[in-house]
């Protein structure tokens, strides 16, 4: 029986290698290619420009409030407690605010970012497509991918900037 069972793993391991060994398989430097693309390069120009502006109005409502705290700690030995505390409320209210303008400002950039990446993605995962079936790949991989133990096969990220028109 334990004679079978070793039998049984040797014929498995030879058939898998076999089957492996038919399917032509290529990688991809994907981060190569988008960055290579002048659709990406618009688009991480335009969200850097979206960023800048939503960060330097956050920046505006923090150094106001942070002007406010300096001058409302500065002239709290001289008010009341009653006006100190509708400061100290006042203060309150605008460090939530800047906290919302924070989050509106990541749903925002994510929300950009989905809207100006979801094409040159596509356009993408077009151009691969078709090199892998002009090509005959039954699987291309990312070359950048962690998961790589060992390359050694074809690289279709040449045929895939070819075809997307860039070099």
């Amino acid at each position: 029986m334990k004679k079978l069972s070793v039998l049984f793993a040797a014929v498995i391991m030879v058939v898998s290698v076999g089957m492996a060994k038919a399917q032509k398989i290529a990688t991809v430097d994907v981060m190569g290619v988008l960055n290579a693309m002048p659709e990406k390069k618009k688009a991480d120009a335009d969200i850097k420009t979206f960023l800048d502006s939503k960060q330097a109005e956050i920046k505006k409502k923090a150094d106001a409030g942070q002007a406010k705290l300096k001058q409302y700690s500065e002239e709290a030995p001289k008010k009341t407690a009653d006006e100190n505390k509708a400061r100290e409320t006042e203060l309150q209210k605008l460090q939530e605010e800047i906290a919302q303008m924070q989050d509106k400002a990541q749903k925002d950039l994510q929300a950009k970012q989905d809207v100006a990446f979801g094409p040159i993605e596509k356009k993408l995962n077009d151009a691969i497509e078709k090199v892998a079936k002009a090509n005959g790949y039954e699987f291309i991989m990312d070359a950048n991918s962690a998961a790589f133990v060992y390359k050694s096969g074809a690289d279709a990220t040449a045929a895939v900037k070819k075809e997307l028109g860039i070099n």
